[in-house]
């Protein structure tokens, strides 16, 4: 195969893997969660998402939690019932997650 040919298909792979990763809605990947990862129930708070990294400090959870600001040290023990909320730069959460 000529270098151009290599071209050509490495983009067409890489056009067909946008399309899907753009066709999934939120409901297939909510249909997706593995409960055997999901034990804090991180797919229940996705929607903090965006929201300031202070918006969790009024509510009330069941089980263990962490709020980790940018930069912020923790520990590396990994708790699948302890739930994580991963904060940026300007102090707003980019990730939820079990851990």
């Amino acid at each position: 195969m000529t270098h151009c040919g290599k071209v050509l298909l490495l983009t067409a792979a890489m056009a067909l893997s946008a399309c899907q990763s753009a066709g999934k809605t939120s409901t297939q990947a909510e249909a997706s969660v593995d409960p055997e990862t999901d034990q804090c129930r991180a797919s229940q708070y996705q929607h903090f998402v965006g929201q300031p990294l202070t918006a969790i400090g009024s509510q009330k959870f069941a089980g263990p939690v962490r709020a980790i600001p940018w930069n912020g040290a923790v520990t590396m023990d990994f708790n699948l019932h302890r739930l994580n909320f991963m904060g940026d730069k300007e102090g707003n959460i980019t990730r939820v997650y079990c851990g």
